[in-house]
């Protein structure tokens, strides 16, 4: 094979229509991604985006939005027990991984029902 996919640039996940301010306070205020603005025509379709070193989420708006349940990102976390111990503080719901040994890797819903894998650094 001549080429090699060398990392992943960024993952979309859907959200409804109208809640960027419910995506900012979760992926910013909890995640501590920033937002960073969408390109133009980007931006006129709703949704926003999220960075954090190499870690890029991109969130698009669907009319008919359905919640991604088994589908998800996963994020490596440094010192997972304190982002389950902040998402308990604002009553965001942390399920443990049954996959994993315990305390190395968590679930979580973002406020539109996405999941999302977290999982701790080794």
């Amino acid at each position: 094979m001549s080429f090699e996919i060398v990392r992943m640039d960024h993952v979309q996940l859907a959200m409804p229509p109208g809640r960027e301010a419910d995506a900012e306070a979760f992926y910013a205020g909890l995640l501590g991604l920033e937002r960073v603005p969408k390109p133009e025509p980007l931006a006129a379709r709703g949704g926003c985006w999220f960075v954090r070193g190499t870690t890029a989420v991109h969130l698009g708006v669907e009319a008919d939005f359905r919640p991604a349940r088994k589908a998800h990102p996963a994020f490596v976390v440094r010192d997972l027990p304190a982002l389950e111990a902040a998402c308990a503080a604002a009553g965001v719901a942390v399920r443990p991984n049954p996959d994993r040994a315990p305390g190395l890797g968590a679930y979580l819903d973002d406020p539109f029902g996405n999941r999302i894998e977290l999982i701790a650094e080794s």
